[in-house]
């Protein structure tokens, strides 16, 4: 009997996840360019999130994206922008870097649908100036 109930414990811990809070971690997905502009193109209510500086946005920029630059996402910057939580947000920058911390950031503030697609810089199809 003393040995069956360290086994058990062990069992139930790793069961348990070993002292986890059981909270499901906020988090983003990351897609390809490809998949990010299918979903544009398929008409799905998204918003197409540039978080690059206002000079990079107005040098060229995805058509139809909106500037919310990474340094400034809080929660009032952000539900400016995206009011609903459960909105789909395609979220780039200049190349991939900047877009994985507004991504996770975006989905730490509980926004549910966030998609990072990486940098304008590989971007294959059209750009607006």
């Amino acid at each position: 009997m003393k040995r069956i109930l360290p086994a058990v414990l062990t069992v139930l811990l790793l069961l348990t996840g070993c002292g986890g809070s059981g909270a499901e971690q906020n988090s983003y997905r990351q897609i390809t360019q490809e998949e990010a502009k299918q979903m544009m193109d398929e008409g799905e209510e998204a918003v197409v999130l540039d978080v690059r500086e206002r000079d990079e946005y107005d040098a060229g920029h995805i058509p139809g994206a909106v500037l919310l630059p990474v340094g400034t996402i809080d929660g009032d910057t952000a539900a400016q922008v995206i009011p609903e939580k459960d909105t789909v947000v395609l979220v780039y920058c200049r190349s991939g870097n900047r877009s994985k911390t507004a991504s996770q950031a975006l989905a730490d503030l509980g926004y549910t649908q966030v998609y990072e697609f990486g940098g304008i810089r590989d971007w294959p199809y059209e750009i607006e100036e």
